[in-house]
């Protein structure tokens, strides 16, 4: 088959229109007192040298086809994956979790599924679920729809926050596998179900939590990033210095079966621009260690 010529953005989603909302909204953001802004999570001072760290997100239209599939345990569980992995990005331990799940009409099991699944990711991670809120919204949401999003929140001290500051020419990018499309591209995958079905299980496979693999790097990483909208290099330029350029082996490591089904119909540079293809999340480091995936370097 030969790759159509649907982008994610012909498909109802545009990343360049996303990063330039960012863009146009940072001077109001900073005008607050925020500093670095356009990390995984926001940072902000709590005094005695420590930091709050936060990140906010939700499954997107993956819900859509899990919902349908009878999956919905499983974006509860790619929910709070997805906000614990970017508050790691920074150091910071994750401590608390709060959730958000809306519809027009509310079904109970919908959001017990949802929140049963992220309780799960919560308890393996430390993490305590404090509160959240469930709101039904007819004329917002059409029937049969739902919404759910995650802030998780943890803390830092100042001097092991990690931003990327300490990346350097010649620094190693290691490589974390992914459990499949995790919860980013999902507009485009259902398009592209359209044309061809698939149902292998790393299609909805829940978001895979990196905790162990940045306990063991910390001291050692100068940057992490969680591959989530926009691939492994978009991801990347979030923590390493703008006058630095990344160079990715993208033969490295095998794909996931459920990239080769896009490849069928989805062009590779917009799979890379959209997808982890089986990369979830890097570290940046010196050097790597015997074992270690090394799928590109720093220059």
């Amino acid at each position: 088959m030969h790759p159509i010529e649907e982008t994610y953005a012909e498909s109802g989603v545009s990343l360049a229109a996303a990063d330039s909302i960012v863009e146009r909204l940072r001077s109001a953001v900073e005008s607050t007192g925020t500093q670095r802004f356009g990390l995984f999570a926001g940072v902000a001072p709590l005094g005695n040298g420590r930091l709050l760290v936060a990140s906010t997100d939700g499954v997107g239209t993956k819900l859509i086809l899990a919902k349908a599939r009878g999956c919905l345990d499983g974006c509860g569980a790619d929910l709070a994956a997805h906000c614990i992995n970017d508050v790691l990005t920074t150091g910071a331990t994750p401590l608390m979790l709060l959730d958000y799940v809306a519809a027009a009409k509310i079904d109970l099991e919908d959001v017990a599924a949802i929140v049963e699944g992220a309780a799960a990711v919560c308890r393996s991670a430390g993490v305590a679920i404090v509160g959240g809120e469930t709101a039904e919204m007819p004329g917002v949401y059409r029937d049969g729809e739902l919404d759910a999003v995650g802030t998780c929140v943890g803390v830092v001290e100042e001097a092991s926050l990690i931003d990327g500051a300490e990346v350097r020419a010649g620094d190693v990018i290691i490589g974390f596998p992914s459990a499949g499309v995790h919860a980013n591209g999902f507009t485009l995958v259902r398009r592209v179900l359209e044309l061809e079905p698939y149902d292998g299980p790393d299609l909805l496979a829940p978001t895979r939590l990196y905790l162990p693999e940045v306990a063991a790097l910390r001291g050692r990483a100068h940057a992490f990033a969680h591959v989530t909208g926009g691939g492994i290099l978009g991801n990347l330029r979030r923590v390493i210095p703008a006058h630095l350029n990344t160079e990715l082996d993208w033969g490295a490591w095998e794909r996931p079966a459920v990239f080769g089904w896009l490849a069928r119909h989805v062009s590779e540079t917009e799979l890379r621009r959209v997808f982890n293809l089986g990369i979830g999340f890097c570290a940046v480091v010196p050097r790597a260690e015997p074992g270690e995936l090394v799928i590109g370097r720093v220059m």
